[in-house]
């Protein structure tokens, strides 16, 4: 049900329309839908990275601010990019506690590269829509010297394997590319990739990596609208598949146990 790493840059390769209004139909549940980040990942790049209350960050692909309030919350001072205009909409009423976060409408390859200024660039389960050729060398580019490079990921949270070969039949039927099951160890190599690609841009060292097992209870509601944020289906097939799925759940209970991976990969600007 997640992505393959190939998949996931494959998005890179889409025009800037089509990214810019890939979320817009699912923008609403998008922020309460995904799992949050873990406290300790965050803190960790917060410690990791060298960031004060003083420190600037410029964080690319924001979405509705997931990410965005759990760092604001530090006092640091934010430019944050977010493409999607629903999106946009939805992190200014997100982040409106926070006078220091400043939400632009705009994509990363657009954005008028303010060179050397930020502490830090962040990108939480975002950096994989930017074209490969930008994304790392603009980011350092927009560093200080001695920045840091702070990528978050939560994988796709994927139920027991006992609970998936129930509703495989059903993602068969109406949504086969759904019918995928990683586990931990896939999606151990999926971050293996972004680690590597991270090393291969020649703009940052030092890389750290910490990475968590983590877990979450969903009722089936809420799964179901999960899974309506990872990829898009048209209506029809959308109401059967999830029909299906319902009633293949519902014999184990009212709710979801489901598991993934986080982690977070901090690395210092190469000078």
């Amino acid at each position: 049900m997640q992505d393959s790493r190939q998949e996931i840059n494959a998005r890179a390769s889409m025009d800037l329309e089509q990214r810019r209004t890939w979320y817009s139909p699912v923008a609403d549940i998008y922020y309460n839908a995904r799992a949050p980040y873990p406290k300790e990942l965050i803190a960790r790049s917060v410690a990791l990275a060298q960031l004060d209350s003083e420190a600037s960050i410029l964080e690319v692909g924001c979405g509705p601010g997931n990410a965005t309030v759990a760092f604001a919350q530090f006092g640091f001072s934010m430019t944050c990019i977010e493409p999607n205009q629903d999106f946009w909409h939805l992190a200014q009423h997100n982040c409106a506690r926070y006078p220091k976060v400043t939400i632009c409408n705009t994509s990363f390859e657009e954005w008028e590269l303010e060179a050397k200024k930020f502490n830090a660039v962040l990108g939480a389960n975002a950096f994989h829509w930017i074209p490969l050729e930008i994304r790392y060398t603009k980011a350092a580019s927009a560093m200080c010297d001695n920045g840091f490079l702070i990528l978050l990921w939560n994988l796709m949270p994927e139920p027991k394997y006992e609970v998936y070969q129930a509703i495989e039949e059903v993602y068969q039927a109406y949504a086969p590319s759904f019918a995928r099951y990683e586990g931990a160890q896939i999606q151990a190599e999926i971050l293996r990739g972004f680690e590597q690609e991270i090393l291969d841009s020649n703009c940052f060292k030092e890389l750290v990596v910490e990475q968590t097992a983590s877990e979450v209870t969903y009722s089936i509601d809420d799964y179901l609208k999960l899974l309506s944020t990872s990829r898009r289906l048209e209506p029809q097939a959308k109401e059967l598949l999830f029909a299906g799925l319902r009633q293949k759940l519902e014999k184990f209970g009212d709710s979801v146990q489901l598991s993934f991976l986080s982690a977070v990969h901090v690395a210092r600007k190469d000078s």
